[in-house]
């Protein structure tokens, strides 16, 4: 049976890494006595180079909300664009959130936001969040602007991710806002559960699982690869990922490939709203009801974030796949 190997190497490069920290919840004092910026992080194949700590923050994406709210720094959002679903949040991001005025959350027909540029150049931000199709990097840095898009979401993609990725994006965070003792804080909280998810998963179920995003209204089927945050998170959950062969993130699938690999679990991917139409733009097709999953009725529905990209949602997704799925379930 396949051992939840990803999650327990976490743990153990966590726990090392967590009996370094100071315990503290505020800016790190060192950082502000020092004042030791500039700070330049890696990213997308870019350098971004802050010379102090961002003060006004743009998000086009809603992926770096975790993390921000982990160091305490989400009121600096000046602004945002996109989709914000509640489901993702605790009241207290709620509510921030909620503070923050939103520019647009209004899709193209191939469900991208669009957004020009000199609405975004208006909120006059040190700092942009995310990267849409008509809104670059190059296009903000010629007026001055960094940008920082989430390491899983970058064009040209990267090694195999897994939980080890949220600690590293916690990690750069915290430089860049100067709150490296937060940072610390909140990778021990993550890894604390994921020990504690671990440990229950123990040596797992044994079972196939597929994490797919379905077309509502007809269409399109897309699976993740091993080079998705689903591949991991089936693994630490116990499931062994039917397209765990397939060295891409996401990618189309036909119903005829699904039957030929017939997992026995599927996780359906959404983006926001009733997960019902999810279900059915799946569940629905003809000669679906000859999947094992769907004879069984193994099928979840989870909002896009509580899987892809790395960030601290991911570990709440985790933990309601091995709440239906894992071992004893």
């Amino acid at each position: 049976m396949p051992t939840p190997s990803r999650l327990v190497a976490a743990v153990c490069l966590a726990a090392a890494l967590a009996a370094c920290g100071t315990g503290a919840a505020s800016e790190d004092p060192a950082r502000a006595a020092s004042g030791s910026y500039p700070v330049t992080v890696a990213n997308c194949g870019a350098d971004v180079t802050f010379e102090r700590a961002p003060e006004r923050l743009v998000l086009l994406k809603s992926a770096a909300v975790p993390f921000l709210h982990e160091l305490g720094v989400l009121d600096r959002v000046v602004a945002r664009t996109g989709q914000y679903p509640e489901e993702y949040y605790d009241e207290e991001v709620i509510a921030g959130l909620d503070a923050i005025p939103l520019l647009t959350d209004e899709l193209d027909s191939s469900g991208h936001l669009q957004i020009s540029r000199e609405v975004v150049i208006s909120q006059e931000p040190d700092l942009v969040l995310g990267q849409v199709d008509n809104l670059s990097r190059e296009s903000l840095s010629a007026v001055g602007i960094p940008l920082v898009e989430e390491p899983a979401l970058c064009e040209a993609g990267g090694a195999e991710p897994g939980f080890g990725d949220v600690r590293d994006q916690l990690e750069a965070y915290g430089r860049v806002f100067g709150r490296e003792a937060r940072a610390r804080d909140a990778i021990a909280r993550l890894d604390a559960d994921l020990a504690d998810i671990a440990e229950r998963v123990g040596g797992g179920s044994g079972r196939t699982a597929a994490v797919l995003y379905p077309t509502v209204g007809g269409g399109t089927t897309y699976a993740y690869g091993t080079r998705s945050m689903a591949h991991p998170q089936l693994e630490a959950a116990g499931l062994r990922n039917a397209f765990g062969d397939v060295d891409e993130r996401v990618f189309e699938v036909t119903l005829e490939e699904l039957l030929g690999r017939d997992p026995d679990v599927l996780v359906l991917l959404h983006s926001e709203g009733d997960p019902a139409p999810v279900a059915q733009a799946l569940t629905g097709l003809p000669g679906a009801e000859r999947l094992t999953a769907v004879r069984n009725r193994d099928v979840m529905t989870q909002l896009f974030n509580l899987t892809e990209p790395p960030s601290p949602l991911v570990v709440e997704g985790l933990e309601r796949i091995v709440d239906r799925f894992g071992a004893g379930s």
